[in-house]
């Protein structure tokens, strides 16, 4: 029932029930997918039992954009493959459900991106440097492969804006997600900073990157070249925070690592104050490209992913206004 039954419920069919529930309007109770969703985003009704599956792992995951962007990938380029939310909280009761359920693969976000590591098998070298990882693939023998393509997400998104050689960027947070953009910042020649309010967690990644860390109250005094938002602060639907004030950006680029909503209030804020802004989907779309490709083997199409994504992110910006 609810969220966690979400994948259950577009399963259904393929799985060989004789029907699957579907409200036409409105929800009645959490974790339904309506109609529209079970035809169109999910086509639960053309699913069969060769039908790979993929999906997103975390807590919270109904924010995510990522079925969006991988099934209209797989829609593209007629991939048999359908991807899904997964609500884990307890990571070794969702792992013993990956081969009844037919998993090939699975990305990883907030809060599992580092405690998946004790359930691998195998791991990419430089995620295993990282300490993180956002990528699995699930082999034929069943073991667990785990990669990290937030890594290369941080890299397209920044190298557009600024020359990373040289700058000095302050990273705000020290989770997962930090960890990948702080090993890419810190391998492109950056002097990087981190900021967090766990202050032992900021010690230690800023030492692992040949970095410094920072306590919360020099950021009204220390310049940057950019600030990265690396935690969940001013994600949807708490969207009108910031994880920063407005006198701790001294910096020239803003990124928030927040996809949705496109502009957080962090964003808004940095734009005030004639900053250039950088938002999460330019990191989240070039990493989901990344793990698409890695699990078919194919070029996903890239320019129709990120039309997805904006067009949903702006749909909603729109009707929050109307609202």
């Amino acid at each position: 029932m609810g969220e966690v039954g979400l994948p259950a419920r577009v399963l259904a069919l393929r799985q060989g029930s004789a029907l699957a529930y579907a409200p036409i309007g409105q929800a009645t109770a959490p974790g339904q997918v309506s109609l529209h969703d079970l035809k169109y985003l999910y086509r639960a009704h053309e699913l069969t039992r060769h039908t790979r599956v993929y999906g997103v792992v975390g807590n919270p995951v109904g924010h995510s954009l990522s079925p969006l962007m991988h099934n209209t990938g797989f829609v593209a380029r007629r991939v048999d493959a359908i991807y899904l939310p997964f609500l884990v909280k307890d990571l070794r009761d969702f792992l013993s459900a990956v081969p009844e359920l037919g998993i090939r693969g699975f990305s990883v976000t907030i809060p599992h991106k580092q405690n998946i590591l004790r359930y691998l098998q195998e791991c990419d070298p430089l995620a295993a440097e990282i300490g993180a990882v956002n990528t699995i693939i699930v082999r034929r023998n069943g073991w667990l492969f785990g990669c990290n393509t937030d890594y290369v997400g941080v890299l397209r998104a920044l190298e557009k804006k600024m020359r990373l050689a040289g700058s000095r960027v302050l990273i705000f947070g020290a989770g997962g997600v930090a960890r990948a953009a702080a090993f890419a910042l810190a391998k492109a020649g950056a002097d990087v900073a981190i900021c967090a309010r766990r202050e032992n967690a900021a010690r230690a990644l800023a030492k692992a990157v040949g970095g410094e860390s920072l306590p919360r109250r020099a950021l009204r005094s220390e310049t940057f070249d950019a600030i990265i938002n690396s935690t969940p602060i001013g994600m949807h639907p708490r969207d009108q925070v910031s994880p920063l004030a407005a006198s701790e950006l001294n910096c020239r680029i803003v990124m928030d690592l927040i996809n949705r909503p496109e502009k957080t209030k962090l964003l808004r804020l940095a734009a005030s104050k004639g900053m250039t802004t950088v938002s999460g989907v330019e990191m989240f779309v070039p990493q989901g490209v990344a793990q698409w490709e890695m699990w078919t083997g194919m070029r996903a199409p890239e320019s129709l992913m990120r039309r997805a994504v904006l067009r949903a992110l702006r749909a909603e910006e729109k009707s929050g206004r109307r609202r």
